[in-house]
Order: structure tokens, then C-alpha cells, then sequence
């Protein structure tokens, strides 16, 4: 059996020269001749880190994962690609705590090399988010059962006053102006690509979220004593939304909960759960709201309630580690 290793600083040039004698004919050739006898070239694995199972505990950028860092215990950190990997406990449960980066790029990247490098029994995310859904407010934590990715979209060019999509492009849902969201194609071990928008979330682990949700207090008071107008509670199942923008606009709000019946929207988490169920690794995700993507009365509350959304995504996370079997 012949083992690939890739060499990164071999060009493509370089390598069709070596192997093929420079010939592209010859190369086109091998390519067909390959793909016909469903060439498989078996590769080397990743290097693991860290042999113990653990759950990966995820967020996106560093107020969101203060709380979380203040609970590991027997803390040892990992440095890979620049990102920190900090194993140990919370609330008895092994860990691997680490921040993906904000955007779906950056989440999607770092959660395949948690997966490549650690023994990861499930992933569980924690961070902020924007409301999308009119009965939910600031500081409430939403745990959705399904996550899509709604930036994958066609930009339709305008035809007599409207936005068409080309007629071999499918488009799925209703259009936001010139926007037209699509399914993803996703490629998993053993079976055929698949096109879908949804990306589940583990149902076990879901099940542990609705019990802790009915049992917890959160905060509604910043430090300087500016406190919410609803008291926060936890919110599961229902569905969350995630793309490569920051959203405060009211008008895309409403687009987003009455398109897709999203209650939360975000950067993030519909790029891990694409990874997740690529890997087929459980997944689960807690988002707790910092604004309402444009749906306030004034400006974007971000910067005032993102402590306090963190603290509270944080404190439920910590609940549900120490309610899980």
C-alpha cells in the first residue's frame, strides 16, 4: 500500500513534471483513467494531541468564553495554527475549550481541527447573538434544533422590475430583494453528497438541554445596574440561522423569521453544525441574545447586554455539562 504525503512546497507544475514527464495529454489521461476505476489513495491521519474524550466547548471570540475559562480545571493548552486548545474539566467533564474566531470560515476551519487533533465526543457552542424571533428578548439563551445557512444564496440579476435566478440554479426559498438562499452540498464518509439546508442538532443532547432550561436563573442586570425589561429564560428547539454578516437591519429580521421561522441569528454556528454532521460528532449550540439585529427601538445594544448575553450562554453551558450523563 503507497501512502500520499503532501509536500506544500512542490508546485502543481513541478509535481505534473515529476510524475508525468511534463506531458499534460498524459496527465488529462490518468485523470480520466483514475476517476473510471475509483482511484482511492489512502492518507495519512492527523496528529492527535490529546488521546481523552472530551467535548469540544466553543465560542467565537473572547468575551464569550471568559465565564467558561474561569471554570476549567487541571487547565493544559494546546497551540496549533495559532489557535490555543486548553484541555481539562468543567463541572467534572472532560473539555477541550478554544475560541473558533468570528465568521463562518473561521468556525467551520477551527472545528475540523478540534476534530482532527482531539477525541471529541460532541461539540457544544456558546456565545451571543442577535433575535430574530419578536417574542424573544435580550439576554434570553436559545438552544435551536436545527441550524441553515442562509448567506449561501444566489445575487439575482434585476429583469423588468425583478430579481430572476438563473433557470438552472434551484432556489429553494423566498427572495430578499436580489437574494436568494440555497442549499449546501455536503460530502460525509460512506454515503452519496447530499444537498440540504438544515443541519440538526443531536437530539440526546437537546433532550439534557430542555431539562436543565426548566431549573435555571439568569442575570438581567449589568454591572451598572442598567437591567432588562424581560426577565431571560432559556429557549429550546425551533430553528437558528447563521452567515458572514453582521445584521441590524429590521427589514432582513423580518425576512429571516418569517422565511425561515428563525428564532436567533448568528455568525457561526450553521458552519459548525455543517462540520459536525460531516464527521457525523454530536452537536449543540446556545446562543444567548446581545441585540435584536436591528429590531430595537434605537441603536444596536450590542456593546451595552454582550457581558451579560456571555454570562448567561456561559452559565446554561456549565449546567448542561454538569447535567450530562
Amino acid at each position: 500500500m503507497h501512502t500520499f504525503r503532501y509536500r506544500p512546497r512542490r508546485s502543481a507544475a513541478s509535481l505534473q513534471c515529476s510524475t508525468f514527464g511534463g506531458n499534460l495529454k498524459v496527465h488529462k489521461k490518468f485523470a480520466l483513467v483514475a476517476a473510471a476505476m475509483s482511484l482511492v489513495v489512502p492518507v495519512q491521519g492527523a496528529e492527535t494531541l490529546d488521546d481523552a474524550p472530551r467535548i469540544a466547548v466553543m465560542s467565537a471570540f473572547g468575551p464569550e468564553w471568559i465565564a467558561l475559562q474561569e471554570a476549567l480545571v487541571d487547565r493544559v493548552d494546546h497551540s496549533l495554527n495559532g489557535i490555543t486548545f486548553a484541555t481539562g474539566t468543567i463541572e467534572g467533564k472532560p473539555v477541550v475549550l478554544f475560541l473558533t474566531g468570528v465568521s463562518m470560515v473561521n468556525a467551520a476551519m477551527t472545528s475540523q481541527l478540534a476534530i482532527d487533533h482531539f477525541n471529541l465526543e460532541s461539540i457544544v457552542f456558546s456565545g451571543i447573538a442577535g433575535g430574530v424571533d419578536p417574542s424573544r428578548h435580550i439576554g434570553d439563551v436559545i438552544v435551536p434544533a436545527q441550524w441553515g445557512q442562509y448567506l449561501d444564496v444566489i445575487l439575482a440579476r434585476e429583469v423588468d422590475d425583478a430579481f430572476v435566478p438563473p433557470p438552472f440554479l434551484e432556489a429553494p426559498f423566498p427572495n430578499h430583494g436580489m437574494i436568494f438562499p440555497q442549499n449546501v452540498t455536503v460530502a460525509r464518509d460512506g454515503a452519496e453528497p447530499e444537498d440540504r439546508f438544515w443541519f440538526p442538532v443531536d437530539a440526546e443532547l437537546l433532550a439534557v438541554a430542555e431539562a436543565v432550561a426548566a431549573e435555571i436563573d439568569l442575570l438581567d442586570c449589568v454591572p451598572d445596574n442598567q437591567c432588562l425589561t424581560h426577565a431571560p429564560g432559556v429557549y429550546v428547539g425551533g430553528n437558528g440561522v447563521s452567515g458572514a454578516a453582521f445584521v441590524d437591519n429590521a427589514a432582513f429580521r423580518e425576512y429571516a423569521f418569517e422565511t425561515f421561522e428563525a428564532a436567533v441569528l448568528d455568525m457561526e454556528s450553521a458552519a459548525v453544525a455543517h462540520v459536525a454532521y460531516a464527521n457525523e460528532v454530536p452537536f449543540i449550540a446556545f446562543r444567548s441574545l446581545s441585540d435584536l439585529a436591528g429590531g430595537g427601538e434605537g441603536a444596536n445594544e450590542m456593546g451595552t447586554f454582550m457581558g451579560l448575553a456571555s454570562d448567561n450562554s456561559a452559565a446554561v453551558v456549565k449546567a448542561f455539562l454538569a447535567a450530562l450523563p
